[in-house]
């Protein structure tokens, strides 16, 4: 029994809310018996990955399994899982999945701490200047790096305490004000902004991609190259003040770090020169940048397009066919293999609750009950993004968060009156902006909090205030930007 991947305790809560909502609610006018029984299995699925009942792929092939038995979507066993297995078919999970094996080079290599030492050896003669190297460490390697926990708990955080290590801070010390807890909180807060940046700096970024696609019959569809265009001014803007706004709230004991200029040299020089496999990762990351923004396109002409999940599979192969990396390195990537599932289910279910009508029906009562409030569309926004943003105190997961309201919330403001472009982009941007608010709010959280630099006080009471800062970046940069752009 202690071996069993479901755990019965915490999976009794999702099954118990399934059972209710399929048997014990009355299916709403407007909304099919089966829309309804397959908007039951969403919120059992929701509620399992928020409880932690097993893990997320378990769940997700469970979803998946269920989907298909009970012929939620399709009168046929074969159509059943047909549509069951249909989420694996799309390319945006591919593209992540892919960017995740593509990434572990990084790692493999040794170019990610590289490129951290690099910059720390170059501005880090002052305590800020270490941070604003972390900080633009973490934005170069964000595109290729859709794991924003391998980037920065993996790749960041061991960089990070080497340097706090150096100057004698430690929590085992008692010394972490010194300077520790100023490098984790900033070494942590970077990872929300860059993971906001780009399409590929996060798992489930396609994902709020797909669902402005559907809610708005594919008239917007955020590309890559728009995404990333759009959030550069707000994200820079970001990553410019955040060092300073957590110097003001704690700020560190020691300011001046000449030492840590030579003890980045240092790590530098054990690392070696470059070697073949980093120049070989870098050209790679160089051409996918290239190819993932619609250089080819904007310069030759739509003939000379290349699909960002082409690309990514180009890469990989380059990378395979070089050495750079083995097919067993692909194979023991469970990070990208986990995400694929994962994703794959979620996409599916959230794809046909919008083809039944169920997203639909849950915007329109959204929108009834706003509009009962009295609110214009920019008050009704405003409630949306903050109700959205805010609710992530009560999810341990992104994904799910994103996956349970993005839709219905997107769907509820264009039907309120807010500009369809714009409020995609603040919805898309709070969606990575709430992962400051929690020690468990994503998988970064846990390993930089873990460190034991902070207590958990003073990790909430500065989340929550970079949530407000961002936030505010996000409407009054973003927002100016966006409509240079031509968004509204």
């Amino acid at each position: 029994m202690k071996n069993l991947a479901m755990k019965l305790a915490p999976a009794s809560i999702p099954i118990a809310i399934t059972l209710a909502i399929w048997f014990g609610v009355p299916v709403p006018e407007g909304v099919t018996p089966g829309a309804w029984h397959l908007l039951a299995l969403f919120v059992g699925t929701i509620a399992a990955i928020i409880g932690k009942a097993a893990p997320i792929g378990v769940i997700s092939v469970v979803a998946i399994a269920l989907v298909a038995l009970t012929g939620v979507t399709s009168g046929t066993p074969g159509g059943a899982i047909a549509d069951a297995l249909s989420g694996f078919s799309h390319p945006l999970i591919w593209l992540i999945g892919i960017a995740i094996m593509i990434s572990r080079g990084l790692i493999k290599t040794g170019l990610g701490a590289r490129i951290g030492y690099y910059f720390i050896a170059l501005f880090g003669r002052k305590t800020i200047g270490i941070a604003y190297a972390l900080g633009l460490s973490e934005l170069i390697l964000a595109p290729v790096t859709p794991s924003n926990t391998a980037r920065g708990g993996g790749i960041i955080h061991p960089i990070m305490r080497s340097i706090s290590a150096s100057f004698g801070s430690t929590p085992e010390a008692g010394t972490s004000a010194r300077i520790g807890r100023y490098l984790a909180l900033v070494n942590y807060h970077t990872n929300p902004i860059t993971s906001a940046m780009f399409v590929t700096a996060t798992a489930p970024n396609p994902l709020a991609v797909k669902l402005v696609a559907e809610a708005t019959g594919a008239q917007i569809s955020l590309s890559w190259g728009t995404w990333a265009l759009a959030m550069l001014l707000p994200g820079l803007v970001a990553l410019l003040v955040m060092p300073l706004v957590v110097a003001w709230v704690y700020p560190p004991q020691i300011r001046d770090t000449p030492d840590a200029h030579r003890f980045a040299l240092g790590k530098l020089g054990e690392l070696g020169p470059v070697s073949r496999a980093e120049k070989v990762l870098l050209g790679v990351f160089g051409v996918l940048l290239v190819l993932w923004a619609g250089v080819p396109e904007m310069v030759l002409g739509k003939g000379y397009a290349v699909d960002p999940t082409t690309a990514a599979v180009g890469g990989l192969a380059l990378l395979l066919l070089t050495g750079v990396l083995t097919w067993e390195d692909v194979l023991a990537e469970k990070s990208a293999w986990d995400t694929i599932v994962w994703f794959s289910a979620l996409v599916m279910m959230a794809t046909f609750l919008n083809k039944l009508g169920v997203v639909g029906w849950l915007a329109k009562s959204l929108e009834q009950g706003i509009l009962d409030l009295g609110l214009g569309w920019t008050a009704a926004s405003a409630l949306l993004v903050l109700v959205y943003m805010y609710s992530h105190y009560f999810f341990a997961s992104v994904t799910a968060h994103i996956t349970a309201m993005f839709g219905a919330f997107y769907a509820a403001g264009i039907a309120l009156g807010a500009p369809p472009m714009p409020f995609a982009l603040i919805l898309a941007a709070a969606s990575s902006i709430m992962m400051t608010l929690t020690h468990y709010a994503t998988g970064t959280s846990p390993i930089i909090y873990g460190s034991g630099y902070t207590t958990l006080g003073q990790w909430w009471f500065m989340g929550f205030i970079m949530s407000a800062v961002n936030l505010a970046v996000w409407l009054v940069v973003g927002g100016a930007w966006w409509s240079v752009l031509g968004y509204w």
